[in-house]
Order: structure tokens, then C-alpha cells, then sequence
């Protein structure tokens, strides 16, 4: 948008874990408006969660893999005089977390087990032990943003 920032829809917090960062990451999973559907695809990962991880809460551990795969910084591409550099920069703080969920729930999506639901916790569970596909993307993405470190100075 030219003019003005679309404005930030209020969101609801989920009614199990009383928490909106949940609806964010159910509102992320959804598939054709289906929102009960995945809300149900997300309550069994986290009981499959909390089956495996009994020293924490599940919601603990979840919020864990969130902000383990998180990324601080991305590159974005600029066209310089004929040439395309890849300009690592900051990401915001909304940005950061949504990129976060998107990986884990794609990467969950690609994974081999038999339902959506043990894919997630599969997913979830790698993350919070620091591994996994979506972990990998976000360590990918700083070495990216590493090596192109002489570029920033070009940061628009």
C-alpha cells in the first residue's frame, strides 16, 4: 500500500492455552478457511508434545521451537549499476515470528509421518531440540546474511 500501513487485526486468544501467538500459528496452518480442522491438528500435536516432553508444558515447548527458529536477520536482494547484491538487514519483530511459524508448518508439511498432526509435533519437537528442517532453514538464512556482510553498507 502507498498511502497508509493496513491496520493489524486484533486476534483472539486460542481457547485452550488462552494465548494469541497459538491463534497466530492456527490462522498460519489453516488450509481453505478450515479453522476448527486445523485448531484440532494443533491440540493433538501438542498432546503427541507432551507425551514425549514431560518436564515441560507443551505450550512452553512449543513457544521454545518458535523462538529457536526464529530469524534476526534476512537478505534482501538490491540492483546496484548492473549488478544484484543480496543486502542482509533486520527483520521486524511481527515479521520475524510469522517467517518462524511459516517454516516450521511447511517443513512440518514435508515431513514423512502418517498424520498433519505427528508431522507438527515432529517439527515442533526438532525445533525445540535445535534441529530439524526448519532450524537448518534459519541457520541457512544467517549464513546467508553472514557472508554477504560487506554488502551492507548498500542497505536502503
Amino acid at each position: 500500500m502507498r498511502k497508509t500501513r493496513a491496520k493489524k487485526r486484533v486476534l483472539l486468544p486460542d481457547p485452550k492455552f488462552n494465548n494469541k501467538k497459538v491463534t497466530q500459528f492456527v490462522n498460519n496452518l489453516m488450509l481453505d478457511g478450515k479453522k476448527s480442522v486445523a485448531f484440532s491438528v494443533f491440540y493433538e500435536a501438542m498432546d503427541i508434545v507432551s507425551s514425549k516432553v514431560e518436564e515441560e508444558s507443551c505450550v512452553d515447548v512449543w513457544q521454545k521451537a518458535v523462538d529457536n527458529v526464529t530469524p534476526g536477520v534476512e537478505v534482501r536482494s538490491r540492483r546496484i549499476g548492473g549488478a544484484t547484491f543480496q543486502i542482509p538487514q533486520p527483520i521486524r519483530e511481527d515479521r520475524r515470528t510469522s517467517m518462524a511459524m511459516k517454516w516450521m508448518i511447511s517443513f512440518a508439511r514435508k515431513r514423512n509421518e502418517k498424520t498433519m498432526a505427528q508431522k507438527l509435533a515432529g517439527e515442533i519437537l526438532a525445533a525445540y531440540k535445535e534441529e530439524g528442517a526448519s532450524f537448518k532453514k534459519k541457520e541457512d538464512t544467517h549464513r546467508m546474511a553472514e557472508a554477504n556482510k560487506a554488502f551492507s553498507h548498500f542497505r536502503f
